[in-house]
């Protein structure tokens, strides 16, 4: 009975030793948290894809909270969660322009061609790493999906071999952006109506040799944009966003046809 007394009492003092042990570091190294970051926290989406420049949404939640980062720098969020944010912040949200992403290649079976079959795993990084060019095309979408496996809202599929974003359930989070292999898609603002669809820098007859819908950078949209919002950089048209008045010209003058609207909503439904 003595012994089970004994033990008792050095296993009681081991834990008061150890509880007061504990209390005292917590004293010694507390680091204050900001109220705020936890409110953002709360209030941010919780994807954690990175699409804001932080490594996730904590991270992004302890830089608004510092002053790091601008309250309105949550892309999926956009202008709802921005003003959630400006209210815990103190601070005004300014409207977040809501972007969507788009395929640059228009180089779907109709227009292209295959140069052999890919026996191998359907991916698109594994086929470009294996050194094998798929299409004719050097500049093309491989078709394998790798953009449709990481969408998290089934926003993009492939067809006809190439990968198509459906705007309406794109959230801008950027995962498909890192992760296509030859840099095919870009976040572009969801306004404006004007784009290139086409990746191809070659000059104008290499590039006929391997698609028909391709850019030839023949420079007809340049002379046509008064806006000046359009340029030719290594044979290939690029879009101001910022300065395009989504007037059309260029659209309607464009031999290739490779300068267009987005896909519409049925087209990617059908």
């Amino acid at each position: 009975m003595q012994i089970i007394i004994i033990t008792t009492v050095v296993i009681t003092v081991i834990g008061i030793c150890v509880g007061a042990g504990l209390v005292f570091t917590n004293k010694k190294f507390y680091v204050e948290v900001d109220e705020r970051e936890s409110a953002v926290r709360e209030v941010l989406p919780g994807n954690n894809c990175g699409a804001c420049g932080y490594a996730g949404c904590d991270a992004m939640a302890a830089a608004i909270a510092a002053g790091d980062a601008p309250v309105n720098g949550c892309p999926v969020g956009g202008t709802a969660v921005a003003e959630k944010i400006g209210e815990i912040m103190g601070v005004s949200a300014d409207a977040v322009e809501r972007k969507v992403a788009f395929v640059r290649c228009k180089g779907n079976c109709e227009v292209t061609h295959n140069q052999g079959n890919y026996i191998g795993v359907k991916d698109c990084r594994t086929a470009a790493l294996s050194g094998m060019y798929v299409s004719d095309c050097d500049y093309g979408c491989l078709g394998f999906g790798s953009c449709v496996n990481v969408c998290p809202q089934q926003a993009i599929r492939v067809v006809d071999g190439v990968a198509i974003v459906d705007p309406s359930k794109c959230i801008a989070c950027g995962l498909c952006v890192k992760t296509c292999p030859r840099g095919l898609i870009e976040l572009v603002p969801e306004k404006n109506q004007v784009r290139v669809q086409c990746s191809n820098k070659d000059k104008g007859p290499q590039v006929k040799k391997v698609c028909s819908a391709g850019c030839i950078g023949c420079s007809l949209c340049v002379r046509q944009c008064e806006a000046g919002a359009i340029t030719v950089e290594n044979n290939l048209a690029h879009v101001n966003y910022e300065a395009c008045t989504q007037c059309g010209k260029c659209v309607s003058k464009c031999p290739a046809k490779v300068i267009t609207s987005p896909v519409q909503k049925e087209e990617v439904s059908a």
